[in-house]
């Protein structure tokens, strides 16, 4: 079924698997029925869907102010969750049928599913070629990266606005800047390198410590990513006033480096990447920068995003998803389930969840599920 305006709407008891794969099934075909019968996924403006990303859990052990409320968040029921089976069943159908060439799992806080390491090995097993790699904000890492990278994780991306620990406090809610550092280091340790850090600048927080971060992150060989804050915090508090900018971001690093653009074809990668040297012109490093609002990158969006309960949501901006776990429950074909994400994914808006406007556009209409219940 196609879900609008944000909070899925979950089976009740009455409602079987059957009944709700059907109702998917027949809105799907009537909506997209202009989608490709086979072949890899591709929206009605031409862009593929090669990168997946499934988030496995809506859950955090953080309350970072730019995604979730403090308090007051109602997870989802154990039983709505994808299972192992699930994910890798979904992987193999992107894989082998609808040209999937990356994994990226995701959250909420992926290290939360105590069985991470086994969905990670399931699809190494499957699919050894296959690069998989996560993004978490770090909590739990240290005791736990060696063995992400023994099941086939390859990459990894951490979350690290600030390395101030009053700071950490202030946008995490928590107490847990070393745990994050010491996870950072086990990563680096367990080969699952670069690791990439991901960092939300906020006016007035932490929008002064650019150049630290940096430097922070040339020294330990991390490649770092400042990304614009997003309009999906729980709090609906996002204003393009408060955002600091990319623009600003340059103008940060650039009092401190020399920054050039990177000549390696950015592709459908989100970050625009730049070369960081010293000012005696010594090459130290590279950092990107993720605009999404002020220079969004939307036209070579090759992602599909799978939710933690098993919806298809084709941009992170949507106000809509389609419902690939009751196809799953229901006992579905593989070409079945194929059919209905190529349909979903025909159905992919042009920009930020819609054909016409953008996130500047007083259109715009903030999801009302937040980061961490989409999945980043």
């Amino acid at each position: 079924m196609s879900v609008r305006l944000g909070t899925p709407r979950l089976r009740t008891r009455d409602e079987s698997p059957e009944h709700a794969a059907r109702l998917v099934s027949e809105q799907l075909a009537r909506r997209a029925g202009a989608a490709p019968e086979s072949g890899p996924l591709r929206d009605s403006f031409g862009r593929s869907g090669e990168d997946l990303r499934i988030s496995l859990t809506d859950k955090c052990n953080l309350r970072c102010t730019y995604c979730m409320p403090a308090e007051g968040m109602q997870w989802m029921p154990q039983s709505a969750l994808l299972s192992p089976e699930e994910i890798v069943r979904l992987v193999t159908i992107g894989v082998r049928d609808l040209g999937v060439r990356e994994l990226r799992l995701t959250g909420g806080e992926p290290l939360i599913r105590r069985d991470l390491e086994d969905i990670i090995g399931l699809v190494h097993a499957r699919h050894p070629a296959l690069p998989v790699s996560i993004t978490t904000n770090g909590i739990g890492l240290a005791e736990r990266a060696a063995g992400l990278a023994a099941a086939g994780l390859r990459r990894i991306n951490v979350s690290l606005d600030t390395i101030d620990a009053e700071t950490y406090r202030q946008l995490a809610r928590r107490d847990r800047l070393q745990q994050v550092l010491d996870g950072i280091s086990a990563a680096v340790a367990a080969g699952l390198t670069p690791v990439k850090i991901n960092a939300v600048l906020m006016r007035g927080v932490n929008d002064g410590q650019a150049g630290d971060l940096l430097d922070f992150a040339l020294a330990h060989d991390l490649e770092l990513r400042f990304i614009e804050q997003m309009p999906l915090d729980g709090d609906h508090g996002w204003t393009r006033e408060a955002m600091v900018t990319a623009a600003e971001v340059r103008a940060a690093l650039a009092a401190r480096y020399r920054l050039e653009p990177d000549e390696e074809p950015r592709g459908g990668a989100p970050a625009e990447r730049f070369v960081v040297r010293a000012p005696d012109g010594e090459r130290l490093g590279r950092v990107g920068i993720i605009a999404s609002v002020t220079e969004p990158f939307c036209g070579a969006c090759t992602r599909t995003r799978i939710t933690a309960e098993g919806t298809i949501r084709s941009c992170l901006f949507s106000h809509e998803e389609f419902d690939l776990r009751s196809l799953l429950r229901a006992g579905r074909t593989d070409a079945e389930i194929g059919r209905a994400w190529r349909q979903a994914m025909w159905l992919k808006p042009r920009a930020h969840g819609m054909d016409h406007a953008g996130l500047d556009s007083p259109e715009y209409v903030q999801p009302e599920r937040s980061m961490s219940e989409i999945g980043g």
